[in-house]
């Protein structure tokens, strides 16, 4: 299924040109995940790719904006409650970063999109252990392979995902040897 689930995932939003990603580098490729994110069937297989990555915990954290979908998501088809991670705490009503139920004490699996460097990650599991929350797992629709499990590492969180960039450069591989 992953490559199948790859292979829809490149058609679907893959993108060609110029782009500045979160990290501020430079990229000629972008996986537009709100591609995949705004179409339910695709969005589905996804999220039922990640929970065969889950482990046990209580709790699923998405960070804002792109985790969102996908925690809601990945919480109706595993039954696991799920709470929202802000980029920061809005200044007026909860002014709360982690919205939701209260995750002090839970085992909780933070949820991306798609993770280049995990600057976001590493925020948002900062923000969920200052709640309370034990987070040892993160898990994301697609991991560009550049660096964002060794960030994560470095603050003893794993990284886990429904396709990795390797995944996607074979594909990739096998497309062009098929043109050629």
């Amino acid at each position: 299924m992953s490559s199948v689930l790859a292979r829809r995932l490149l058609e679907t939003c893959q993108l060609h040109g110029q782009f500045v990603l979160r990290s501020g580098v430079t990229s000629t490729e972008y996986f537009d995940k709100y591609l995949f994110e705004s179409d339910p069937a695709l969005l589905l297989d996804v999220a039922n790719a990640m929970v065969d990555l889950l482990e046990p915990c209580d709790v699923l954290a998405g960070m804002e904006m792109g985790g969102i979908p996908l925690v809601t998501v990945l919480s109706q088809v595993s039954g696991l409650p799920a709470v929202f991670v802000r980029k920061a705490p809005k200044d007026y009503g909860t002014r709360k970063a982690v919205e939701g139920i209260s995750v002090h004490g839970l085992r909780v699996v933070a949820v991306e999109d798609v993770v280049t460097t995990a600057g976001a990650l590493v925020a948002g599991c900062r923000e969920l252990r200052a709640a309370g929350a034990t987070v040892k797992v993160a898990l994301c629709a697609i991991d560009r392979d550049q660096g964002g499990g060794v960030a994560l590492a470095a603050h003893g969180v794993a990284l886990r995902a429904a396709v990795e960039r390797s995944e996607l450069d074979e594909i990739l591989k096998q497309t062009q040897k098929r043109v050629e």
